[in-house]
């Protein structure tokens, strides 16, 4: 069975969820490419270095951001989120926005690229010059879908 997800049912996929997928696209250019977030108050909270993502949020800032749940083929959760790049500009910002990452995603820390100190604050300068870029999508339209098999689906199949 497959099916449209409510709109509690989209909420709660986008803040169980760490790692979702950015759409951006500007001269003629799209590209798309998996980030850490953080859901919040209809907010999609990130951080990036300035390069090629951030360049074209900056000259395009309608954006689409797809999250997903995936048990096998036939049992997932797809979300879609349109909405709008919003930078962090300012220091406090900046800092209001690391706190809400940091707060969802230490919990989940352990591997080495992603350590709880270096979600404390974006460094000024992140190699080669490029710097730090908090930022958020302001949510203004989603869509959300489902597939579930039942139980006697599955079965058959497999014989």
């Amino acid at each position: 069975m497959t099916g449209t997800l409510t709109e509690d049912q989209i909420r709660h996929l986008l803040y169980a969820q760490l790692i979702g997928r950015i759409g951006c696209c500007a001269d003629g250019q799209i590209y798309v490419v998996p980030v850490t977030y953080a859901y919040h108050d209809n907010y999609i909270y990130a951080h990036s270095r300035e390069g090629q993502k951030v360049q074209l949020m900056r000259k395009n800032r309608a954006v689409c951001f797809q999250v997903d749940a995936i048990e096998n083929m036939c049992n997932w959760r797809s979300v879609i989120v349109w909405g709008e790049y919003e930078e962090l500009a300012s220091e406090t910002e900046r800092d209001a926005g690391m706190k809400i990452l940091r707060e969802r995603l230490t919990p989940f820390a352990t591997g080495e690229t992603v350590r709880p100190h270096s979600l404390q604050h974006p460094p000024e300068i992140i190699e080669k010059e490029r710097k730090a870029v908090v930022y958020r999508i302001k949510i203004q339209k989603t869509s959300g879908r489902f597939e579930k098999a039942a139980a006697a689906d599955i079965d058959q199949r497999n014989y």
